[in-house]
């Protein structure tokens, strides 16, 4: 399982020219799921989602958490996050898990994170043709992968 989190001060999805979630500061968290991907990958990277520290203090460093700055989030899926460029111009996406496996982990994660959060959760919708708008804050973007716990 690999997610991309970006800080951001706003963000929304749109889905069908209708908007699906929006927020004001947090995570906007680009999520994308492998077949090998189980509850363990999932509670790992909500755990570590929620605490990891990118937002700024009073002193401009980063030292708060989603958590303590009571931020929101939103999670889009995203199997383009697995695209294998290693031969040619097209990417691969062989290790992305397909929609019968890859949805249902999805909607784990959502609920994991909601659980971790406290709070609702907003998302996108698995698989659909999606306008996403975020304005990053710093820019900071971080990749995380729960098979690689750097």
């Amino acid at each position: 399982m690999r997610v991309v989190l970006q800080r951001v001060s706003k963000a929304s999805v749109q889905i069908n020219h209708e908007i699906n979630a929006v927020m004001r500061k947090g995570l906007l968290i680009l999520l994308g799921i492998e077949a090998e991907d189980t509850q363990e990958d999932i509670d790992w990277l909500c755990n570590k989602i929620v605490k990891m520290r990118i937002f700024n203090d009073e002193n401009e460093a980063m030292n708060l958490s989603l958590l303590d700055v009571d931020g929101d989030a939103i999670v889009v899926s995203q199997f383009t996050l697995h695209a294998s460029t290693k031969k040619g111009n097209r990417p691969g996406f062989i290790k992305a898990a397909k929609p019968d496996v890859a949805v249902p982990i999805y909607e784990k994660f959502l609920k994991k994170l909601e659980e971790s959060l406290g709070k609702p959760v907003g998302s996108g919708e698995f698989g659909a043709d999606m306008k996403v708008e975020l304005i990053n804050d710093g820019p900071v973007t971080i990749i995380v992968d729960s098979k690689q716990r750097e």
